[in-house]
């Protein structure tokens, strides 16, 4: 009991000291806020009655002027009332003050610099307004107000027009220079504070907080709001009062119309101060509090570290002898170790061997199946050799040397084709493997033309598309030229293969550039991958060909070779039918921005 009635009086006093700090801090910020406002005040009041006075004596200046007098003695003339809406106008746009207009003792406006708006103000009456009555007895008058026309706010300024043009004499009308104050509102948005413009009722009409304006700090009197109505001084807007009462406020006197320009400290920065001071001593509590629970631990400490030294030379006594167990061990299985590294290194580089010899095999098993097309190719020009060479004896024997001559030729040219053909088989058979720069083209190329004879003898269209262009910039990749024609042809030869018993039989090989890759896309007209065989297409031994006609090697190794040139293998149905395979290799980007080099 006497510990929890120890701790209850701890959390009561604690919660009591961060509750009178925040109370403090909340007092010292409203003070300091409202110290502040009142000298931002200082500096806001004279400009806002600098603003005001600026224009006061235009209206005055202005009722002594020809034009005015001269209009208002002829108010039928109408060069005179077209002259006077031009000095008007020209008077509003030098000085830069919202309007200029000029009433007679009636009310009726008769000229102003807005003459040729929509909203003009000519031919309006103005009689209700109190600055019209206060010029009319030769007082300067002063409002502000909602414009009955224009529907914007404006401070107006009025002065008398004299009929004789001398001061004190009869008034034959009134003189108003309507003055916008709106700029005052963007300057004050940049403050944090609210600050407001109320007249004498307690009506706020400028402010930066726009849901403020035209409302008062207290309801209105049935008086005030009669007046109000008469005026017109809000036109179209319902005073009420605040939904709440903003608070405390600063406030200083503006102008001759009783006015109060007022600032209302912001309550978050109250609310700040106050959580700051909340938490300084939450801080300063936790600190007391450590440092408490610091030195009773400090004593426990002491106290725990007399028992543990004893635990620790036992510890000790059993680690030592624990070490020498486990070094024991480590050496055997580092032994270990090292004996299986030796044959994983062993295995490896059987592995490397065996997947050349199986690449090698796969060249060769190439060779041997386009043996037939290979003999047919070179049987041609032999034919051809043996023919031409018999003419161009028995032209000989004639004395036709012109035509022994073309027959020559001929023997030459099919000599040039046979030899075309041992060398490309010559380089495609060769095993040594050489890494350099190739331009896809030319893979692509051999590849096709070992295979024309294959695709001519059974009857196959072969669509060839390696940009011919003579400008166009090669599309270069690190690799082995003779690996790219083994896959190239492997594809080639499973399309052959697959379009056998289409009733559309045609392969298209096309060379393009997608990114930073070359892409070789070999499509067919067969009757595409089953869903079933997709998913093993490329695994080794699998194959949906007759027993023998293959292991279900070709895509195994094919797929091995582009993976070693970081590139990538993958095949999926056309749309319109049939399959497409796409081999993807990377681009040298140092070599393809280059210009061809012919």
């Amino acid at each position: 009991m006497r510990a929890k009635l120890f701790r209850v009086l701890v959390f009561l006093g604690t919660a009591g000291v961060v509750a009178a700090a925040w109370w403090t801090g909340t007092l010292r910020a409203q003070a300091d806020l409202m110290e502040q406002g009142r000298r931002q005040l200082e500096l806001l009041a004279p400009d806002l009655q600098s603003a005001m006075e600026k224009y006061e004596t235009l209206p005055f200046v202005l009722g002594f002027q020809p034009d005015l007098i001269q209009a208002l003695a002829h108010t039928d003339d109408a060069p005179t009332i077209a002259r006077l809406n031009q000095s008007l106008q020209t008077i509003q746009q030098q000085a830069k003050v919202g309007a200029i207009y000029m009433m007679d003792r009636t009310g009726l406006t008769l000229g102003a610099s807005n003459w040729d708006q929509p909203l003009g103000f000519v031919g309006k009456n103005f009689s209700y307004r109190p600055y019209f009555n206060e010029a009319l007895h030769g007082r300067a008058g002063l409002f502000y107000g909602i414009g009955t026309s224009t529907s914007e706010a404006g401070y107006f300024i009025a002065q008398p027009v004299y009929r004789n043009g001398t001061a004190g004499g009869p008034v034959a009308g009134v003189v108003v220079a309507k003055i916008s104050l709106a700029d005052f509102e963007q300057t004050w948005r940049s403050s944090e504070h609210a600050i407001a413009l109320a007249d004498r009722h307690g009506v706020i009409f400028l402010s930066n907080q726009p849901q403020w304006r035209y409302r008062s700090l207290q309801p209105l009197s049935a008086a005030t709001t009669q007046e109000l109505a008469h005026t017109q001084q809000y036109m179209g807007q319902t005073v009420a009062p605040l939904p709440a009462h903003p608070g405390q406020f600063a406030a200083r006197p503006v102008g001759r119309l009783g006015w109060q320009l007022m600032l209302f400290p912001s309550q978050a920065r109250v609310a700040r101060a106050g959580l700051q001071w909340a938490l300084a001593a939450v801080l300063l509590l936790s600190c007391a509090a450590a440092s408490w629970w610091a030195l009773h631990q400090r004593r426990r400490r002491l106290e725990e570290r007399k028992e543990s030294r004893q635990a620790l030379q036992q510890a000790a006594r059993e680690l030592d002898s624990r070490i020498v167990e486990r070094t024991q061990q480590l050496r055997e299985t580092n032994h270990d170790l090292e004996n299986k590294y030796a044959r994983l290194k062993a295995a490896e580089q059987m592995l490397r061997s065996t997947q050349n010899e199986l690449v090698q095999a796969g060249k060769l098993a190439m060779l041997g199946q386009m043996a037939a097309g290979v003999t047919h190719e070179l049987n041609q020009p032999l034919a051809a050799i043996r023919a031409f060479a018999d003419n161009a004896r028995t032209f000989l024997q004639r004395g036709q040397a012109a035509q022994a001559e073309a027959n020559l030729g001929h023997i030459g040219d099919a000599s040039a084709r046979m030899g075309a053909i041992i060398s490309q088989l010559k380089g495609f058979a060769r095993k040594d493997e050489a890494i350099c720069a190739v331009d896809m083209a030319k893979p692509v190329r051999a590849s096709a033309f070992m295979m024309e004879s294959e695709f001519r003898r059974h009857g196959v269209a072969l669509a060839i598309d390696a940009g011919a262009e003579p400008d166009a910039v090669p599309l270069l990749v690190a690799g082995d030229p003779v690996r790219i024609e083994q896959v190239l042809i492997n594809l080639l030869r499973n399309a052959l293969d697959a379009v056998e018993e289409s009733p559309e039989r045609q392969v298209c090989i096309t060379l393009a550039r997608v990114d930073d890759h070359a892409e070789v896309r070999i499509s067919d007209s067969g009757g595409g991958i089953p869903e079933q065989v997709a998913a093993h297409l490329f695994e080794p031994f699998y194959t949906t060909k007759p027993s023998g006609k293959g292991l279900g090697l070709g895509l195994a190794i094919s797929s091995s070779i582009v993976q070693a040139m970081n590139g990538q293998l993958t095949a999926h149905n056309l749309p319109g039918g049939g399959a497409q395979f796409v081999l993807r290799l990377p681009l040298q980007l140092e070599s393809t921005n280059a210009s061809h080099p012919h």
